[in-house]
């Protein structure tokens, strides 16, 4: 994967990972590059990082010297862990949320009427919290972390304090809304699923799991992880999508309207 400057090679064994980064590095000393290892300090340098559920490190050599493995990394804005999850992402997503709401908080507090504020902050709050969302497959802890984020922007914006025991029925009832943060997930990753199977592209055989490779056997007990196909599945099925999605007139008028809110019944 490349973009502008930012390069990010995928290998499945590490002999073949130091293979590539052998050629990227004579290739690029024909036009007279050289491969940044980090020999200055505050310096970005050439990491590497290996998805796996096996903890132990891969030696790569550049220059005789090893390279630094890390268990995450940021590309293209976006935060990158050894475990596949996104769970990192979307933590550091609501925290810059909550900070852009912060430093516009008198804006979402004022006078304006309640429909613009709320406007506001699906426009300036959420598209940052939710960047990037459709791509990855949330889990259930996930959700609730986004679900506790968007009742917190509800509650500031009505200057409810948790010392208040306010509950989040009533604050939605005051904001006259529904739980939707998530919806809006729903409704993105089936639009981005069919653009994806339009290109029939490399990341369509990546999401079918179709790239050929190996899983290490480590006995590991529980079902297995969830995938992204998985929640597309409870709507239709991946097979009902991909034959649907060449029709772009079919699919927007599957898709095009989204899917409506999520509503929680509670017994007291």
């Amino acid at each position: 994967m490349k973009y502008a400057d930012d390069l990010v090679l995928l290998a499945k064994e590490g002999r073949m990972l130091q293979d590539m980064i052998d050629k990227l590095i004579e290739t690029g000393r024909c036009y007279g590059m050289e491969m940044n290892v980090g020999e200055k300090k505050k310096q970005t340098t050439t990491k590497i990082m290996r998805i796996s559920r096996q903890p132990f490190s891969v030696k790569i050599m550049i220059v005789q010297k090893q390279l630094e493995n890390v268990e995450s990394f940021k590309y293209l804005g976006s935060i990158l862990t050894n475990d596949g999850r996104c769970t990192c992402e979307i933590k550091c997503r609501i925290a810059m949320a909550k900070a852009a709401f912060n430093k516009k908080r008198a804006l979402f507090t004022g006078t304006l009427d309640l429909e613009l504020r709320k406007k506001l902050v699906k426009c300036y709050i959420w598209s940052v919290a939710l960047y990037g969302a459709e791509t990855g497959t949330v889990r259930a802890v996930d959700q609730k972390q986004l679900e506790s984020s968007e009742m917190w922007c509800w509650r500031r914006m009505e200057k409810i304090s948790w010392t208040e025991h306010v509950r989040n029925e009533e604050v939605l009832l005051s904001v006259k809304e529904l739980r939707n943060i998530f919806n809006e997930i729903s409704k993105w990753k089936p639009n981005w699923i069919g653009h994806i199977l339009r290109r029939n592209c490399l990341l369509q055989r990546i999401i079918e799991g179709k790239i050929k490779g190996w899983i290490e056997v480590t006995g590991r007990r529980g079902r297995r992880r969830r995938k992204l196909p998985d929640d597309l599945m409870e709507r239709r099925g991946y097979s009902h999508l991909k034959e649907e999605a060449p029709d772009r007139i079919t699919w927007t008028i599957r898709f095009g309207r989204g899917f409506g809110p999520v509503v929680r019944q509670t017994t007291i």
